[in-house]
């Protein structure tokens, strides 16, 4: 059996405490859905290579307007060119802990 990835959400996220295992499973299904590649550039740059499909286009846009709600520190770029699709995730180096933490479960369950 393998163990459950570590919950990644950060103390100073807003969004309420009974929400976050639903938010943190909505990344978990983007992670094992769609991404091809993971790309940790730096502590503050993760690449996420998508399926470039207009639904997962959607539905990560949707998710990244929703967790900034919550997680302004996120900046999210949906980025789609020459057929491919991805999602560049960028935080200051005050929050490279999430980051990294976030970059070891879409690793994990990317792969």
């Amino acid at each position: 059996m393998t163990a459950e990835p570590e919950p990644w959400a950060p103390e100073a996220c807003t969004l309420p405490t009974a929400e976050q295992p639903l938010r943190e499973a909505e990344f978990d299904d983007l992670f094992t859905t769609w991404v091809r590649a993971v790309h940790h550039q730096d502590a503050t740059v993760l690449r996420l290579d998508l399926e470039p499909t207009a639904e997962v286009a959607a539905r990560t846009a949707d998710l990244a307007v929703r967790e900034t709600g919550c997680c302004s520190f996120f900046t999210f770029a949906l980025v789609a060119t020459g057929g491919g699709l991805r999602l560049d995730i960028t935080v200051e180096e005050a929050h490279s802990e999430v980051l990294e933490a976030l970059a070891a479960r879409a690793t994990r369950l990317a792969s």
